[in-house]
């Protein structure tokens, strides 16, 4: 055989990203709760919502990070659109088929799951409606897969813009959460994994982030 390593490594990408590739997958994107939180809600009540899906989809784009689907973008309602959270990619790192999330689920629900539970962990009492509340834009819910010789990495990045009203004055700022897994096979687990990072990734910097602002 003359080119022994060459068929090694086309052996290990085959390999590496055994799995449906060009089909869409669907999985739910965990928001667990604290163990404990602070008690009687030393911060008070507050509200979240409403949350808006801002990301922008583009046709073929340069990078595997910015959001597209398996088709023609600008066709997408905005009720379809809030179901994609990720693309899939082949050996060569072509796009394939979508991610999206299940039946019912939505981008924008998530994010408020996700602001909720950042809030109650800081002590407040999360209602339905109240003048303290917290607005969002979702600016990047999305993750993607790099192809590598002997590894695949998946990634996650959530990113919003947040608006906290409080005594009637606004706060704007933004919080991200990011997720790298490392993983042999394309798997729903391994793209779940790096969603469970971003998640985790994205409470902490709310908190810190609500910190600085002192609320």
């Amino acid at each position: 055989m003359k080119h022994p390593i060459v068929v090694l490594v086309a052996f290990s990408l085959v390999a590496l990203t055994s799995g449906c590739v060009t089909g869409r997958r669907s999985f739910g994107v965990d928001v667990p709760p604290a163990e404990t939180y602070a008690k009687n809600a030393v911060k008070g009540a507050i509200s979240v919502g409403p949350v808006s899906d801002v990301r922008q989809f583009e046709n073929k784009p340069d990078s595997p990070s910015t959001p597209s689907i398996n088709g023609d973008a600008t066709m997408l309602s905005a009720e379809a659109r809030s179901r994609f959270i990720g693309r899939q990619r082949n050996s060569w790192g072509h796009a394939e088929g979508d991610i999206v999330l299940p039946e019912g689920q939505t981008v924008q629900g998530k994010l408020a799951e996700l602001l909720r539970e950042g809030l109650k962990r800081r002590g407040y009492d999360v209602v339905e409606s109240d003048p303290k509340a917290v607005t969002a834009e979702v600016q990047q819910f999305w993750t993607w897969v790099t192809p590598g010789f002997f590894a695949l990495s998946f990634e996650a990045q959530i990113t919003c813009k947040l608006t906290v009203t409080i005594g009637g004055k606004p706060v704007s700022f933004v919080v991200k959460g990011y997720g790298l897994n490392h993983g042999q096979f394309a798997k729903d687990e391994n793209w779940k994994e790096a969603y469970d990072i971003a998640v985790q990734d994205f409470l902490k910097n709310l908190d810190e982030q609500m910190d600085a602002s002192g609320l």
